[in-house]
């Protein structure tokens, strides 16, 4: 089924133009984004990814002091598997890629997404990025197990100015956890997927709305490192959308509006050099975001397309 899949790849990328450049790299990164994805998913099966284990001792810690969270704590630990759905929607996008090459605008964009994916899987920066729902976790546990590679909440808080968005609030922005609705009022907010949804109803936490939120968000390492690597082309026409949507509002009330990624907050502590060498590559996209990529897609604009979110032995560290 592979080689058919990687045949089918080579065959529609080839009608598009032989004499493209693009389509030899394609041939040539392919099996390799393939490979590293597949050694991260040995990684995770073997325990090899740090805070996937972390993931996985906070939850069974959890557990035993608040069983009446178990679906919740249960889903959070699925982020320490090939299950969660931030591995499962690395999988989902190089799916697309290989199958489905005509959703994209042209060969750059099929070749860009396919290094996206292989950056995404590097296994530190994967650790890294599980850092947002691990330290979900250890927000949860009301200071009993200190967040990891983050300041605490309350010093990040004081650091960027930032309102309290209540549990979860990392995760807030991050499609592979919910997605920004529109209400009946034109105002967008955060509705988290399924068993995530858990987080509102037993903790109270109230609705959050874009505007408030972008002006206000505290650090994540999603929206502050990883946005690039770990968002579909779909996802991020998707979050354009809210932002131009959210602009156009506040200018037609005479507002000055803020994009919740102009900045990067403050509050990221002990990351791997992968991701502190990747954070120049951040910048780079957030300055192309503010300025002409958000109005662009990678897909085609010749059809619509799904969003690629899947349906859905270290002891506790202080500082790494």
């Amino acid at each position: 089924m592979q080689i058919i899949k990687s045949i089918l790849l080579i065959l529609i990328v080839s009608l598009s133009g032989c004499t493209d450049p693009l389509i030899a790299k394609i041939e040539q990164q392919t099996p390799i984004t393939q490979q590293r994805l597949a050694q991260l998913a040995t990684a995770l099966n073997d325990g090899q990814i740090r805070n996937a284990t972390l993931i996985k001792q906070y939850g069974d810690s959890l557990l035993e002091t608040k069983p009446e969270l178990k679906p919740l704590i249960n889903e959070f630990k699925k982020d320490a598997t090939t299950d969660g759905p931030m591995f499962k929607g690395l999988q989902d996008r190089l799916q697309t890629v290989q199958t489905q090459p005509q959703m994209f605008a042209d060969n750059k964009a099929i070749f860009d997404e396919l290094i996206s994916i292989y950056q995404a899987a590097d296994p530190q920066l994967y650790s890294d990025a599980l850092s947002d729902p691990l330290n979900v976790l250890a927000d949860m546990s009301d200071g009993a197990l200190p967040r990891v590679n983050s300041l605490s909440k309350q010093q990040s808080m004081q650091a960027n100015n930032a309102q309290d968005f209540g549990y979860g609030e990392q995760l807030i922005g991050n499609p592979s956890y919910g997605q920004w609705q529109t209400g009946s009022n034109g105002m967008s907010f955060w509705a988290w997927y399924g068993m995530y949804s858990m987080m509102g109803d037993l903790f109270g936490n109230r609705r959050v709305y874009y505007s408030n939120w972008g002006s206000n968000r505290g650090f994540s390492y999603y929206n502050d490192y990883g946005r690039s690597r770990y968002t579909s082309p779909s996802q991020f026409r998707k979050q354009a959308s809210v932002e131009t949507r959210t602009r156009k509002s506040f200018a037609s009330s005479g507002k000055k509006y803020q994009s919740p990624y102009s900045k990067s907050r403050t509050g990221s502590s002990g990351l791997s050099r992968q991701s502190q060498s990747a954070k120049a590559s951040s910048d780079k996209f957030r300055q192309r975001s503010n300025s002409s990529y958000a109005s662009k897609s990678k897909y085609s604009n010749k059809a619509s397309f799904r969003n690629s979110r899947s349906k859905t032995s270290r002891g506790f560290s202080r500082g790494k």
